[in-house]
């Protein structure tokens, strides 16, 4: 068996990393952890950016402010790279 570190405890902000991390690469954005290039797939991204936005909205107030500042961030900059994705499978189609 091969010797395993130990997984880091789970934070907030790791976790709506992941979760941006996630979308990111639904949007084509990023690159798979395997390393192989995925096909845009719109829907898990839009999905995923939902999530995040009811994270922010269920825990505002309940955030320390460097994680209220980053998920507000990740949202927003999430959005416009959806919409970017979105626009640029138009094209494609036209």
């Amino acid at each position: 068996m091969a010797d395993q570190t130990p997984a880091a405890p789970v934070d907030f902000s790791t976790h709506v990393l992941s979760l941006a991390s996630t979308a990111l690469i639904a949007l084509g954005k990023m690159p798979a952890p395997d390393g192989q290039p995925h096909p845009v797939d719109l829907e898990t991204a839009r999905h995923l950016i939902d999530v995040l936005a009811m994270l922010e909205t269920k825990t505002k107030g309940n955030l320390e402010e460097a994680e209220a500042k980053l998920l507000a961030s990740l949202v927003y900059d999430l959005r416009v790279a959806a919409v970017d994705a979105q626009n640029a499978a138009r094209a494609t189609k036209t």
